[in-house]
């Protein structure tokens, strides 16, 4: 597989792009990363707590990968996406549309057509707003830390929120789940492709990696998994993480 040396890092649901400020390390081994904000995202995390983003509630998943494709667009060769939480399943539908030269799902969400576990429907129901006057979600203290920062010691829980937590479109989750924009043709030949799982993941649980990844069939197409046992959905940014960072470098430089 030729190289290409650029990478796409696509931000989750409930943070934004500066999650991904210390993956710039890539640039070290000679690569040109981008790490956009999903639209209705831009910021810093404090401000946008405080007065929420003009775009935010139109922001839905088809905008997030049609923000990525735009961007991949204006670059000079197809680039390594890596994506996390939402921007995972991001990743596996711009990988469908033939924009990467091969992709990461970290901690991914499930297409539209892989049903997920009780565990993951509980933890997240609130982000899509059915029950809610609400124009937007903003997880509590309580939720970030039972959702994304369960491993982490609680002064560190404290200081993640205060570094990363942001309002949440309501729309991007419900799209999906209902929108048919969000279902994977998993026999369609693909580009390599890796899911890295936490064995700790409270939102979407090592088991639900593993069975998305299970469902691509192409057999000429490559699919690794990877599971961190003791990492979490914060698996990006707990301690840790550059060994994560490394090996996903390490996996698609022997492509």
């Amino acid at each position: 597989m030729a190289k290409s040396k650029t990478i796409i890092l696509i931000h989750g649901n409930f943070v934004n792009n500066l999650s991904w400020k210390e993956w710039k390390r890539y640039e070290q081994k000679g690569y040109t990363v981008y790490t956009p904000a999903n639209p209705g995202h831009d910021g810093i995390p404090a401000q946008l707590r405080e007065k929420v983003h003009s775009q935010l509630t139109q922001t839905g998943f088809v905008e997030v990968v049609n923000n990525i494709a735009s961007l991949i667009d204006t670059l000079p060769e197809k680039p390594l996406i890596i994506g996390h939480s939402m921007a995972g399943m991001a990743a596996l539908k711009l990988t469908q549309l033939g924009r990467a030269i091969a992709a990461v799902s970290i901690d991914g969400a499930p297409p539209k057509n892989v049903f997920p576990p009780f565990s993951t429907i509980k933890i997240v129901l609130p982000a899509f707003g059915f029950f809610s006057s609400s124009a937007y979600f903003m997880g509590s203290r309580e939720w970030y830390n039972k959702a994304f920062f369960n491993t982490l010691p609680d002064k560190e829980k404290e200081k993640a929120f205060e570094d990363f937590a942001v309002p949440e479109s309501y729309k991007v989750s419900r799209q999906l789940v209902l929108d048919s924009f969000a279902n994977i043709d998993f026999q369609q030949p693909h580009v390599p492709l890796l899911f890295i799982g936490g064995g700790k993941d409270s939102i979407f649980p090592d088991t639900l990696t593993k069975t998305i990844a299970g469902k691509y069939k192409n057999t000429a197409s490559r699919v690794d998994v990877k599971i961190y046992e003791n990492k979490s959905h914060f698996i990006c940014g707990e301690p840790g993480w550059e060994k994560v960072a490394d090996d996903i470098i390490t996996w698609y430089e022997n492509q």
